[in-house]
């Protein structure tokens, strides 16, 4: 499947109609708008237009989620879940976004390399710090939340709000562990590719 790439300006416009229609809430990561064997091309560059989007007072308007893990350039600690990258990840995202606060920051995915108290423990400082406001993950599984829920109430940490997972009618395998565990532990499901990539 080929997906159509908008200019900036054509996305800017497509950004001010949502909003206009009652959308409130804008979805972006670190990682988008990059070429893949090109770190310097696109680099962030869906968090700048998003940014830009979101001027003269529309900010206020809205509630901005972004994402940080996978690889943001070619130095072995520019990707995964380290409190370094966490945390450079955060404040890059902050100008790129042109903003004070993240609204949702979520882990792009897990890292078996790292313990998830270390991401956890970034993550609640960044709360601390006012420059995010909620914490969640994107493809993790059922455990593996759980497994930092545990972590996070063991260590009197932010939890984990919400988790962004595949669900449409083509793809409904949450259904058999993972929306359970979300509605038991009173975490919010952001489902992402709702109508299967246009399918």
């Amino acid at each position: 499947m080929k997906y159509i790439r908008q200019n900036e300006e054509e996305s800017i416009q497509i950004i001010h109609q949502a909003l206009d229609a009652g959308i409130n809430y804008l979805d972006t990561a670190n990682v988008y708008g990059h070429e893949p064997l090109n770190f310097e091309i696109g680099r962030g560059r869906s968090e700048q237009i998003v940014g830009k989007a979101l001027k003269n007072g529309k900010r206020e308007h809205v509630f901005l989620a972004t994402k940080v893990h996978y690889e943001m350039g070619s130095d072995p600690n520019a990707q995964g879940n380290s409190r370094r990258h966490i945390i450079e990840q955060c404040e890059a995202s902050l100008k790129r976004l042109d903003t004070d606060y993240i609204d949702l920051c979520q882990l792009h995915g897990p890292d078996n390399d790292i313990p998830i108290d270390e991401s956890l423990r970034a993550l609640d400082d960044l709360i601390r710090a006012g420059k995010v406001r909620y914490i969640g993950t994107s493809g993790f599984a059922a455990w593996e939340l759980m497994e930092a829920l545990w972590v996070a109430d063991g260590n009197s940490l932010n939890r984990f709000a919400s988790e962004q997972a595949p669900y449409n009618l083509l793809d409904r395998r949450i259904e058999r562990e993972l929306i359970p565990m979300l509605q038991t532990y009173d975490v919010a499901l952001v489902p992402w590719a709702p109508s299967a990539g246009g399918f």
